[in-house]
């Protein structure tokens, strides 16, 4: 069974155009998150420009992060990379 308090950190991150992220984290795994869905969807208006988009970084808790207002959990980026749903991560 998975511990929850040991989640893979995020060790990169790269915009890619058309709202999607390259991540690596620090088990090793890498992939692309698409989160073009959200786009325009609430605070995440703040990435119908491009540029904005481009702005995310690792805060300093890990998370990923575009400023004080648009943040994405990075667990959640896992799970779609890795093509899991927390229930099948949590128990493996």
């Amino acid at each position: 069974m998975t511990n929850l308090n040991t989640i893979p950190k995020i060790t990169l991150i790269n915009p890619i155009e058309g709202c999607k992220l390259y991540l690596e984290f620090s088990d090793g795994i890498k992939g692309i998150a698409d989160l073009s869905h959200l786009k325009g969807k609430g605070v995440f208006e703040l990435w119908n420009n491009e540029e904005n988009f481009s702005k995310v970084h690792i805060d300093t808790n890990g998370g990923i992060v575009w400023n004080d207002e648009v943040d994405i959990d990075a667990l959640n980026c896992y799970l779609k990379i890795t093509n899991q749903t927390f229930e099948e991560y949590a128990n493996s």
